[in-house]
């Protein structure tokens, strides 16, 4: 049982509201001092360090990621603290977001590529490949990188912000022993397991260092939900929009 007055994360039907019931199984106690725009978060977190796991993807191997996405920040941070060799992918890079001081050992600009993609990959991997995916994009460049997945390599699906699709060859899956998986948020549809307190005690801990950066667009008032929703909308570079009491 938790104490009346408990910090508490949570996502649940229904709860984007002033006030709502949430069933005690559904919480995840958070120290009492943690930062709210950290504890109003936690879905990130808890959702980076799976993909990562889901990868599968060993200390001094490759992974690719999105560049720019809060959860994919969040994926390089935890897979440095892994040892972990991480291409942050960007459509156009910017200068004022230095992806290389949150993790990633290298950043491919698709907007400046001087070779085919595979080429730039395996030259940024001295020939080695990838050897896990992180896409919540799609379109054609997800085939591309499938592609360059070295022998037994995966590729995690968590979103498909591209309308485009990517095109496949059995073999260039049969070939390379290559495994395409979806992850789904682990909370979306059952609450926290018993079993699962070590690993979140231990996400909970990294996530509140001051060393891990969590990007965050505004602290706001309840009364300022119309800005926060709009810039939730329009400014998403800004970072999450986080309400307080």
């Amino acid at each position: 049982m938790l104490e009346p007055g408990t910090l508490v994360a949570f996502s649940y039907y229904g709860s984007w509201a002033e006030y709502a019931a949430i069933p005690a199984e559904w919480l995840i106690p958070l120290p009492a001092d943690y930062p709210v725009e950290r504890a109003g978060q936690m879905v990130n977190p808890i959702t980076a360090w799976d993909l990562l796991t889901d990868s599968r993807v060993q200390p001094g191997q490759w992974l690719v990621t999105a560049g720019y996405s809060s959860i994919s920040t969040m994926v390089m941070q935890f897979a440095q603290r892994r040892g972990i060799n991480v291409i942050a992918l960007v459509r156009r890079s910017h200068q004022s977001f230095d992806l290389k001081t949150l993790g990633a050992s290298a950043i491919l600009d698709l907007s400046d590529l001087k070779a085919s993609l595979r080429e730039a990959v395996m030259d940024i991997t001295g020939g080695a490949g990838l050897n896990g995916i992180v896409d919540n994009v799609g379109g054609p460049v997800s085939g591309e990188l499938i592609r360059t997945l070295a022998l037994g390599g995966q590729m995690v699906i968590n979103g498909g912000m591209s309308a485009e699709r990517f095109e496949l060859h059995n073999f260039d899956v049969l070939l390379s022993g290559v495994e395409i998986r979806a992850n789904i948020y682990r909370y979306f549809f059952s609450p926290p397991a018993e079993a699962d307190r070590p690993v979140l005690r231990e996400i909970i801990d990294i996530f509140g260092q001051p060393g891990f950066h969590v990007p965050v667009g505004g602290l706001h008032a309840l009364t300022e939900f119309k800005l926060a929703v709009a810039n939730s909308l329009d400014r998403a570079d800004l970072g999450k929009q986080i309400f307080r009491m």
